[in-house]
């Protein structure tokens, strides 16, 4: 007797069990064998074992949430106190010596002068010893009259240069980039460059009167002609390769000057301010000397007609000190200007 070939089929039934935790329904498989059908038992086998599996997944537990990545925790404030004190400790010995040399000389100054009064090397009535200088500006400091002056100083100086900047930047990117214009103006900067601002100063107090017009116009003149041709240098001078390499990316005239020329032309443009920053004061001192009832060089004029050397010592000391430090703000704004610059030593 041969074999017989059967298929085995699944019967699925459903049974309702109570269980503590509820009502729960289980599924039983019944396999039967159905002779002759052994190729289609695979078939029907598939499925039903994809179903049990499916309903066992369904009652399992559902899966643990994957934690959150990784994320670094920024430094409290603490923290970032702590590594500027340290960063500052370390960096203490280098600064206490860049400071010292940088300040070496003018201590060196300031000795000589002390000491050179007192020891009859000089006349300490036409030089008197810097604590006697010293004395004299903190009494002119207390009662006012220190600030009254250089307050007025301030107040012309700054308003010519800020004019002369509005006026002479503009005109010499002018200038240094469109030919024609050069042309046309060229000769007449030439005869008026070479004029001294001093030189003029009686046509001014004659064409503006003795007031405040006439001092700042004459600061305006003076201050223009520095920034006016480092500007025209500048933007002549501009690197002919990254001109060429904006004309190729289809630049317009607007983002050329944005993007190539300015920055370019900041390094020597502010050459030429910084000059004209001294020249504003120098020029407004030498002004108000001729005619003025107020401001640092009125100070210095009148102290020398009544004999008072300390106080027209503390003037001049002023002036240095205003500055100096005008100075140094305009090589900070330089610096942020144009950071974009890579050192020579990096």
């Amino acid at each position: 007797m041969s074999p017989t070939t059967g298929t085995t089929t699944k019967t699925e039934k459903s049974e309702t069990a109570q269980t503590a935790e509820g009502t729960e329904t289980v599924e039983t498989v019944e396999e039967t064998t159905v002779p002759g059908a052994a190729s289609s038992a695979e078939a029907v086998r598939a499925p039903s074992l994809a179903k049990s599996v499916t309903s066992a997944a369904s009652t399992a537990s559902p899966p643990a949430e994957a934690s959150p990545p990784y994320r670094r925790r920024a430094p409290s404030s603490t923290a970032r106190v702590r590594r500027a004190a340290l960063w500052t400790v370390r960096r203490l010995p280098y600064l206490l010596v860049k400071g010292a040399t940088k300040s070496a000389a003018i201590v060196a100054l300031l000795l000589l002068w002390e000491t050179a009064p007192r020891l009859g090397l000089v006349d300490r009535t036409f030089l008197p010893p810097f604590s006697e200088v010293a004395d004299a500006w903190w009494g002119l400091a207390t009662d006012g009259q220190l600030a009254d002056n250089a307050r007025a100083s301030l107040a012309r100086s700054f308003s010519g240069f800020g004019l002369a900047v509005a006026v002479a930047v503009p005109l010499g990117l002018l200038i240094g980039w469109y030919r024609p214009v050069a042309d046309l103006l060229g000769p007449l900067l030439e005869v008026f460059r070479n004029t001294a601002a001093l030189a003029l100063l009686p046509v001014f107090v004659l064409l503006l009167g003795i007031g405040e017009t006439s001092k700042i116009s004459i600061v305006v003149y003076a201050c223009t002609w520095p920034i006016l041709l480092n500007t025209i240098s500048a933007v002549r001078n501009v690197d002919p390769t990254l001109l060429k390499l904006a004309k190729s990316m289809d630049l317009s005239a607007p983002r050329l000057f944005q993007k190539v020329i300015l920055p370019s032309a900041v390094p020597v443009m502010f050459t030429g301010i910084r000059l004209a920053g001294a020249v504003s004061i120098l020029v407004l001192v030498a002004a108000e000397m001729i005619g003025a009832k107020a401001g640092l060089g009125y100070l210095i004029n009148a102290s020398q007609f009544n004999f008072a050397i300390p106080q027209m010592y503390a003037g001049i000391i002023t002036i240095s000190a205003i500055g100096v430090t005008f100075n140094q703000f305009l090589v900070a704004v330089e610096r942020r200007l144009s950071s974009w610059r890579v050192p020579v030593g990096g």
